[in-house]
Formats: structure tokens, sequence, C-alpha cells
């Protein structure tokens, strides 16, 4: 992958935590945590997921058994378990997952009473990345499709917010939305929160609206959007069913490929945000 542009990492620097959130559902959004974090992992990085989401789509996309979940990050947020404690190792080398499970789908009216409730992912974050999580590289929140408070919660304890965004009609109304609760968290809550990058998913280049709206989102955004397209791909779509990521399902394939560039992208500008 080095010809690619991705060279293995260069002196150590804190852990840095991406935010991969889209408050539409359907958009590639734990798809593209999954296959960037491998990409990732493929260069001698080391990488954590946390499964944000109630369904727990990032968790089974990575082979982790329901039964297998008991710690996980409703138990990390509700404080009954620290960050160390939720994390299980995948079948890909290098990459953990603090995995999600059904208890997690209260956890937005549980909340809303809780004191300091928008920091229950902040806390335990700083207490992981003083001890085990400083071996990490990157850590990547895969956030639920909605932007409440688990949301919230990723987006204070994140250093970064990487948006998914899908070829359709309604893209940029829905980007506009998820841009402006950015603004309120920094303006609110973590002023140093930025938008890591805009990643165009479900890419059909045979359907003109996909051309025409990756010209839109370019013109309204510029430089934040990556120059990588994932395209629509059936063997991306095959792959959490047999629990692997599409890098290793099919390598070869477009959809992976794509994941391949997409982190050399990513990587290159935080190389270069850090420079």
């Amino acid at each position: 992958m080095a010809g690619l542009g991705i060279n293995k990492k260069p002196v150590p620097r804190p852990p840095r935590v991406l935010a991969v959130a889209n408050q539409k559902g359907g958009v590639g959004k734990t798809t593209t945590a999954i296959n960037l974090a491998t990409a990732m992992v493929a260069v001698d990085m080391k990488v954590l997921i946390i499964d944000l989401d109630p369904q727990g789509n990032a968790s089974t996309g990575l082979g982790i058994p329901r039964i297998g979940r008991e710690l996980d990050s409703y138990a990390v947020i509700s404080g009954t378990a620290s960050m160390a404690e939720a994390t299980l190792e995948s079948s890909v080398p290098g990459l953990s997952i603090i995995p999600s499970s059904a208890h997690l789908s209260g956890a937005e009216i549980e909340l809303v009473t809780i004191d300091k409730r928008e920091y229950r992912l902040c806390h335990p974050m700083e207490r992981h990345l003083e001890g085990a999580g400083a071996e990490y590289d990157y850590i990547l929140i895969d956030c639920p499709p909605s932007l409440g408070l688990l949301t919230l919660n990723a987006f204070v304890a994140a250093d970064a917010v990487l948006v998914p965004l899908q070829c359709e009609f309604y893209a940029l109304e829905g980007l506009s939305m998820l841009l402006k609760t950015v603004e309120r968290v920094r303006r609110a809550f973590n002023p140093d929160l930025e938008i890591q990058g805009v990643v165009l998913t479900m890419f059909d280049r045979r359907n003109n609206l996909s051309e025409q709206v990756a010209a839109d989102v370019r013109e309204h955004l510029g430089d934040k959007v990556y120059e990588t397209v994932i395209p629509r791909n059936v063997r991306v779509s095959e792959s959490p069913s047999h629990g692997l990521p599409v890098l290793i399902y099919d390598m070869c394939c477009a959809g992976a490929q794509a994941y391949i560039h997409l982190a050399g992208e990513v990587i290159k500008r935080e190389r270069s945000l850090a420079a």
C-alpha cells in the first residue's frame, strides 16, 4: 500500500479520535468506519473502533458474536466498565473494538437525567488515553444515525468528524444540519472539534444524479471533500454477512481499493494538520 501513498506511521503522537457520523441511515457510515480502520492497520497502525450505534452493525461486521458482548459501549458510558475492560480484539490484527449491544438502545432516555450527560464518553476516553489507549494511532467512533445524545457524546469526545455522504438528492440538506450541530458542539462543549472531511459514498458513475450531487457538495465545501469516492459495489454489501471488512473479503474489488485510497487521504490530511 505504500505505492498508494500510505507509509508506515511516523513519530508516535497521541491517538486521534474521529467520529464517523451522519444523522441519515444507510449512507455507508459503519462500512466506512470498518474499512477505513482496516486500511489503517494494514500500514502498521493500531486502531480502536467504538461501536456507539445500538444496532451494533460495526460489531457484527467485524465478526463479534452478540453473545460475546457482555461488556460494551453502554457499560462504558454508564460507568460500569472502563474502555480497557470493554475492548475486544477483532480478527483483523491491530484492530480492536468496543462492541455495542441491545443495552445501548435505552441510553438516549437514561442520559437525559444524568449530570454532565454530554461527557459520559469523554471522561472514560481521557482516562483510557492516559493508559492502555495511548498505544492506538486512531480511535474511530461509529455513531448512530441520529443527532441525539449518543452522537453528542461522540462529538464531545472527538478531535474531528468524518462524514460519509450518500450521493442522493437530499444529501446537502442533511449535511447542513450536521454542520450546524458540529458548530453548536464546538461553541458549547468542544472548541477544538473540526470537520476532518466528507467522503462521497454509494457513487454510481452511470447515474447523472451522483455526478450532480458530487459537484454540488464540492462547490459548497471545497477541499473538505475527499477526492476518493466510494462506489456502489456488491462485494462491499456482501462482506458484513461474513463478519469481515471488504478489504479482507475481496481486496481486489473496486470498493476495497477505494477505501485504501481513502485511508491514504485521511492519513495525509492528519499529518498535514500535525505538521
